[in-house]
């Protein structure tokens, strides 16, 4: 009895670490090249660019992931305004002609995003310590955030 009481605990710990050991961040990928592809999905819906830069060694870069993917009011307007696109800081690939196109947004600390209009410049760079709350990140905070820097509330006819 102890050996299955212990079997199921071991199991529990295992599981629950590795779903909290998310890797989002792909220190392969190339991200020009991402941020390329992202443009063109922005062109073509109307949506601005999130880049969220970090890395898989940062626990408040996968924690920040594991928040936005889990609040549901988060996640849906990244998806109908934004595209993400995860650029990787690493020991491996630290991005950094990439980044020095966007203002060095790696001195405001892991992580920060960056948004970028459909075009793919530069439009607000945004340290992300300002949506933090204790130890984890604020939804309202974040969710103010992006519908700062959506495209709607950047067009013009709505200040008329």
């Amino acid at each position: 009895m102890k050996k299955l009481i212990l079997l199921i605990i071991l199991i529990w710990a295992f599981t629950g670490l590795t779903a909290q050991d998310t890797k989002p961040y792909n220190p392969k990928a190339d991200a020009a090249e991402d941020i390329q592809e992202a443009i063109d999905v922005a062109q073509a819906e109307n949506k601005h660019i999130i880049l969220m830069i970090g890395g898989n060694w940062c626990p408040w870069c996968r924690k920040l992931n594991s928040f936005l993917e889990a609040n549901d009011a988060i996640d849906s307007l990244l998806k109908s305004d934004f595209v993400m696109v995860k650029v990787n800081y690493s020991k491996e690939n630290k991005n950094l002609s990439t980044l020095s196109k966007y203002g060095y947004p790696q001195r405001f600390g892991f992580p920060v995003l960056v948004v970028l209009n459909a075009e793919g410049q530069r439009i607000h760079t945004q340290n992300t310590v300002y949506l933090e709350e204790g130890k984890g990140y604020n939804a309202d905070r974040i969710i103010s955030f992006l519908k700062a820097w959506r495209p709607e509330a950047l067009n013009p006819e709505n200040y008329k």
